[in-house]
């Protein structure tokens, strides 16, 4: 039984995993959702170009940090803002 070929390689250009992973957690920072976004294009781009998804998964959790502080701030009245 043969192993499956890697994924082949994206032509040159084409490949935006980096780019959609800094910009998932600069905006995961600042707004939780787009950043989780930009994290699953980081991770889908990282998959068909055969590179690294690790900035993908930072920057989703980061989002979702961010979520989850932000809803546990809210529920104590202390976000600012409120």
């Amino acid at each position: 039984m043969s192993a499956p070929y890697p994924p082949p390689a994206a032509a040159p250009g084409n490949d935006r995993t980096t780019l959609w992973g800094v910009l998932g957690i600069v905006v995961g920072l600042l707004c939780g959702i787009l950043g989780i976004v930009f994290g699953y294009l980081s991770i889908r781009d990282a998959r068909r170009c055969g590179r690294s998804p690790v900035l993908g998964w930072v920057a989703i959790a980061v989002s979702v940090v961010n979520v989850v502080a932000s809803a546990v701030l809210r529920a104590t009245g202390r976000y600012p803002g409120m």
